[in-house]
């Protein structure tokens, strides 16, 4: 009988531990999804950016091979700062700078004299 009692109040607890600590984690889970928001909003543009540029033939056939390789080694670079778990300002930063040097590369390869024929 006292045996009983001592596995009961021991599934009592843990329940009563599960109850605060499911919470909690699910709540650090929502919140590390994406520790560089600015960086992925960025890169889903240029993505679209790029794909105009192919449509409109702004972007010949290799500056967009060019600019999506740019575009994964971002992307490895972001998921490279994020394998700790810890995204550091630092990180932040320089995702932040390499976005926008691929930006400034999309403008300029767009508004270049290299010209493809648009796709129909």
């Amino acid at each position: 009988m006292a045996l009983t009692k001592l596995f009961f109040r021991d599934w009592v607890e843990l329940g009563m531990k599960m109850k605060f600590l499911l919470p909690l984690t699910l709540l650090g889970t929502l919140l590390a999804q994406d520790k560089t928001p600015v960086v992925t909003e960025r890169q889903e543009n240029q993505q679209k950016r790029i794909a105009a540029g192919v449509e409109n033939g702004s972007l010949n056939k290799r500056e967009a091979r060019r600019l999506r390789a740019q575009e994964r080694d971002l992307q490895r670079e972001k998921q490279a700062a994020k394998a700790d778990g810890v995204v550091t300002p630092g990180e932040r930063k320089e995702l932040r700078e390499d976005s926008k040097t691929i930006s400034k590369r999309i403008y300029r390869q767009k508004h270049d004299a290299q010209t493809a024929a648009p796709k129909p």
